[in-house]
């Protein structure tokens, strides 16, 4: 599925083995009390999974092939982990249905994305964990405008709720009869992707949603049976080095991993910058990059700039199509002949493996996750990974991993600024 190969060698020492031990105690004590619910999100879908088949087996224009779109409403959590899912996989989804996501309240970007939606052939699921996320509310309102869409008759079977029980959004579904589908209350936004704000847009477009649990479900197993310890061994050097070494790249190569990225840096980010239990500032700052595009942009910093990175590449064995590069000698272009007759896959892998000795050669810690194949078994091994990893590095840090205050400084004041305009 995932292979792990670290080029650091962190010192740990006696007092290094003991914090990890506590450290891993911390998110054993974590999971096992259920006051962070992602954790055992793979163990407890079985439920969802027949509300799931339930919706899709009673959906007429689903069952007549007649939903060629869904247009997911939400931000944040409540997409970009979905996006990151459908944008890899869709190369293979068997389904003709196409994710659409509404999530900036960007008026050129949302009327762009409805020009391509017709409202008889849509599904629209709306997602908020709050019920009241202020963007994801604007613009169902605008859909609801735009389609005409009356909440008093058979257009209310192309709406789908996700969000947490007895919201004001919740109560809104139960009000007009809309199909509803809870999240877990103990379950953050931004590690919410493997309860049913990823798995019912996921499942319903087409994808095995149930292989994407399988691979989360033996990361989680091996991990807690500590067959995976190369993760907290991973997470102790990001926190012996926060302040040397604060900002950790994600190298991805491959094009099809961009949102996953954005779904990294949300993650990473929104987790492990805050106050710690003293009150210091603590947090460690996340970048996206996709290869072999930013070995002309970024790289240059990462070789030759501050000292103060960390690189993990992706690399993906088997892209599972490929493309032969022409065996074409172009006239005073010949410096490159060299890779003539070999595959697009097989240049795409060698820039990441030199990139990555280059970098290493150059002090930089560096670790490469290697994906056998793109497969939904091992995005959902790839996703719980990060999950654990943030949770890890954030019991280290002592802080809460799982709030977002700083978030919530923003809200307020935007909320003060209408209201003194009305």
């Amino acid at each position: 599925m995932l292979a792990f190969d670290r080029k650091f060698k962190p010192k740990i020492g006696k007092k290094g083995e003991e914090f990890i031990e506590d450290s891993f105690k911390k998110l054993k004590k974590e999971k096992d009390s259920k006051t962070v619910g992602y954790y055992t999100l793979p163990n407890t879908t079985a439920t969802l999974f027949e509300e799931i088949e339930n919706y899709i087996n009673n959906n007429k224009d689903l069952k007549n092939n007649l939903i060629k779109n869904i247009a997911i409403i939400g931000i944040g959590g409540s997409s970009l982990g979905t996006k990151a899912i459908d944008s890899i996989l869709r190369f293979k989804n068997p389904s003709e249905i196409k994710l659409y996501f509404l999530e900036n309240g960007d008026p050129l970007n949302i009327n762009v994305t409805l020009k391509n939606i017709n409202k008889n052939d849509t599904i629209f699921i709306i997602i908020s964990k709050s019920g009241t996320t202020i963007e994801t509310t604007s613009i169902f309102k605008y859909v609801i405008s735009r389609y005409e869409i009356d909440l008093n008759s058979s257009d209310t079977s192309k709406l789908i709720a996700i969000t947490d029980e007895d919201s004001p959004l919740w109560e809104f579904a139960l009000k007009y009869n809309i199909s509803k589908f809870s999240i877990p209350k103990n379950v953050g936004g931004r590690f919410s992707v493997l309860s049913s704000v990823g798995l019912v847009p996921l499942a319903i477009a087409g994808y095995d949603v149930k292989a994407i649990i399988s691979g989360a479900l033996k990361f989680e197993e091996e991990f807690f049976t500590r067959k995976q310890n190369h993760l907290l061994t991973k997470a102790y050097y990001y926190y012996k080095h926060g302040k040397d070494k604060p900002i950790n790249v994600l190298f991805s190569y491959a094009s099809s991993f961009y949102y996953f990225n954005q779904w990294y840096v949300q993650l990473w980010g929104e987790s492990l910058g805050k106050f710690n239990k003293v009150h210091k500032k603590v947090g460690l700052t996340p970048v996206g990059l996709v290869g072999s595009v930013d070995q002309h942009s970024f790289l240059q910093l990462v070789m030759q700039g501050p000292e103060d990175k960390t690189i993990t590449f992706i690399k993906v064995n088997d892209f599972e199509t490929d493309i032969k590069i022409p065996d074409i000698k172009l006239d005073n272009i010949t410096g490159v002949n060299f890779i003539n007759n070999h595959t697009f896959s097989e240049l795409i892998n060698a820039q990441c493996m030199a990139t990555l000795e280059s970098v290493n050669e150059a002090g930089i810690p560096v670790d490469l996750i290697t994906v056998n194949n793109l497969s939904e078994a091992n995005l959902g091994c790839l996703i719980y990974y990060y999950e654990l990893l943030t949770s890890c590095v954030g019991a280290m840090f002592d802080i809460n991993t799982y709030d977002q205050p700083g978030v919530e400084f923003g809200k307020k004041k935007l909320v003060k600024k209408f209201v003194k305009e009305v």
